[in-house]
This record gives structure tokens, sequence and C-alpha cells, in this order.
């Protein structure tokens, strides 16, 4: 056998070894994040749900979604364990790091129809729509042409 041939199937080997091992890692990690769980940390689920963890079993985790709410997950159900700041900034509205020069984005559109000339000085005269009174030019106008004819003579 030629080592040309062999070649695409030695790549494609390769780059299934190189696919499985960085899955391999990331599992590793996910698995070591939640061993590291303790009570008292901010977590997401994979659901989106975020929640306290209040205890910590083999397989399981006792969640307090609430205050006074207690649920009892998988322990693979954990999506990320969060940071103190980072659970108090998006779970209780807390937001230490305003930045008080950024402009403020108002809730509606009203900043995209205001002006700077005072609101009498605007021209709030209707509109007219409709078709022009045909009578009145009338005297200008040249006769339409109708199907079958021409300018030719």
């Amino acid at each position: 056998m030629n080592i040309v041939t062999l070649l695409p199937f030695i790549v494609l080997i390769g780059a299934m070894f190189l696919m499985t091992r960085s899955a391999k890692k990331k599992q590793q990690a996910a698995a070591q994040m939640r061993n590291e769980m303790q009570p008292g940390t901010g977590i997401r689920t994979i659901g989106g749900m975020y929640a306290t963890v209040k205890e910590v079993h083999d397989e399981a985790v006792l969640l307090e979604v609430a205050p006074g709410v207690h649920a009892v997950y998988a322990k693979n159900s954990i999506g990320a364990v969060l940071a103190d700041d980072e659970y108090n900034r998006i779970v209780h509205g807390t937001e230490d790091d305003l930045n008080e020069d950024a402009p403020v984005v108002p809730d509606d559109a009203s900043s995209l129809t205001e002006t700077d000339e005072p609101a009498d000085a605007s021209d709030d005269s209707p509109i007219d729509l409709g078709k022009k009174d045909v009578a009145a030019g009338a005297d200008d106008a040249q006769p339409k042409k109708t199907d079958g004819e021409s300018d030719a003579k």
C-alpha cells in the first residue's frame, strides 16, 4: 500500500481523537465544578433557573429557589456555579458597577421624535392626500391615448 492512500484515513482518525479529547476535558471540568459546590453559593441550572445551594449530597443538591422554597435537583442539572457578585447582580438586581457617564437609553421612542424647536412652531397643517381637481387643469391637458392609437400621422 502507498502512504498517500492511507493519509486521508490517518487525518480522519487524528481529527476524531482531538475532538473526543476536548469534549472529555470539558466534561471533567464540569464534573469538577459540580463537586466543588458548597452550601451558600449561587448557581444556574441547565434550564436557566437561578438558586442558592443549601445542601450537597452524592448525586443531588438541595436548592433554595425563593425564600423558604426548596427543591431537590440532580448534580448533573447544574449548569454553572456563579461568583457571589454575579449572582447578586442577576438575581437581586444589584448594580454596583453602574457607569454614570454612560448614555441613558429611554424606555420609549420619545427621544426619536423630539426636536429643538418649540411645539407651536411645528407645521401641524393637515396634508391633503386626495386627487387634485381635474377640472382646473383641463385646459392644458392633452387628450389621453386609448389602445391602438399612436402619434404617427
